[in-house]
């Protein structure tokens, strides 16, 4: 709930596996029907697959059915649909970069940074997918390292998957030099998840006040992954 000169402001993480669940189904609509009554501000979504859908494309049919306004990340083409990383928002980006992470030898991988103000207020956000390997990873936040610490935004927000389940592992240690560490909620496999494979970053840490996942019938079948919801007080 919103107080007199503070805003709320929802984040949603969620890597829709090519909006094909668990049960082999094509369906990017249970992938709305999942993330509409979350009133998300923003959605990071990772491995869309951009490909033709009810008359347009996968993400324009998000941003409409949600109401948002869609950034695209794309990485790679495969077949007729581009796909990588979507950030889905309620407010309009003032600016936004597209940030190439890739590592030789691995799949392309990018992320998404949009600048956004909100009351006033500069708030930055990053959406990203980081690769399979621990060095990959390793490398690819180095390589946004310099972005992810400039510090001229009231609040800097990083979400996505992260791709790394141990937590004390080299890849969160560099993450939590930056932001500090996070609580963290597991979401893979979505069935019964074990692991904590996506995460939400907040700097400064005390503007974020709930993390949670969405565990319902439907999410458990909709994707491998389940959505990650963060909210934070402005």
């Amino acid at each position: 709930m919103t107080t007199p000169g503070h805003h709320r402001l929802r984040i949603v993480s969620y890597n829709v596996h090519a909006c094909v669940g668990r049960d082999g189904r094509f369906m990017p609509e249970r992938i709305a029907d999942i993330v509409e009554p979350l009133d998300a501000d923003f959605v990071a979504m990772q491995e869309v697959e951009d490909r033709p859908f009810g008359g347009n494309t996968v993400s324009d049919f998000l941003g409409s059915r949600l109401n948002m306004r869609a950034c695209r990340g794309v990485t790679l083409r495969r077949g007729d649909a581009d796909y990588g990383n979507l950030l889905l928002s309620k407010h309009e980006a003032r600016v936004h970069v597209l940030h190439d992470i890739s590592v030789p030898g691995g799949e392309p991988r990018g992320c998404i940074e949009a600048d956004f103000d909100i009351d006033n207020l500069h708030v930055r956000l990053f959406a990203t997918h980081l690769g399979l390997r621990a060095n990959e990873r390793l490398t690819q936040v180095r390589q946004l390292t310099p972005a992810l610490e400039r510090d001229d935004a009231r609040v800097r927000i990083l979400a996505g998957d992260i791709n790394e389940w141990r937590p004390a592992g080299r890849v969160l240690r560099a993450v939590h030099r930056i932001f500090g560490s996070s609580p963290r909620r597991r979401t893979s496999p979505s069935g019964l998840p074990t692991i904590a494979l996506d995460r939400v970053y907040v700097s400064p840490g005390k503007a974020l006040t709930e993390l949670k996942t969405v565990a319902t019938a439907e999410a458990r079948i909709a994707s491998d992954h389940l959505p990650l919801v963060c909210d934070i007080m402005l």
